[in-house]
């Protein structure tokens, strides 16, 4: 599969993880590599967010959910760089949630199908990982308890995410 057909195939998976989420309007801010940046347009009561987002590689492996990774900004909440994850299968309860990236090793809080940093402080030390990654991965357990991981591609993360910076960098 060449290059240019997996970053379209990437740029549909996002924006299908986008349709995910409840409607609102959207501004684009570009597609670096398989991430996009976007920004919610103004108008919300806490004013825009902005993000990078990509979907996880595929897998043949079965999915609760369309899995994704954003870093959000949210200027009017004091909130930069702040890590989610959707994650592939519903969590066991109480269940260790890893994140990999390079030899980093990170514990993530979460449930449901979603993960975190614990704090923004572990949020600084992802992002800072990500830009000098080529790949990150989240395990954890599944609600029957079944091992599994998603994986994501981190070829044009830091792009989109000082994409997302700039695009809110003005909001007060």
């Amino acid at each position: 599969m060449s290059r240019t057909t997996q970053q379209i195939r990437y740029l549909g998976a996002a924006i299908l993880a986008l349709a995910a989420t409840p409607a609102l309007a959207r501004d684009s801010l570009g597609m670096f590599e398989s991430w996009g940046a976007f920004r919610d347009a103004p108008g919300q009561a806490d004013g825009p967010r902005c993000y990078a987002i990509a979907k996880a590689m595929p897998s043949q492996m079965h999915r609760d959910y369309r899995p994704y990774a954003d870093i959000a900004t949210w200027p009017r909440r004091q909130v930069r760089g702040q890590i989610h994850f959707r994650l592939s299968r519903r969590l066991a309860p109480g269940g260790k949630i890893v994140l990999s990236i390079g030899e980093q090793r990170f514990t993530l809080t979460g449930g449901g199908g979603d993960g975190w940093a614990a704090d923004r402080r572990m949020d600084a030390a992802i992002v800072a990982a990500m830009r000098s990654a080529q790949s990150m991965t989240v395990s954890a357990r599944d609600a029957v308890g079944r091992g599994f991981s998603n994986r994501w591609p981190l070829a044009g993360a830091a792009t989109a995410m000082d994409a997302a910076a700039i695009g809110c960098a003005g909001v007060r």
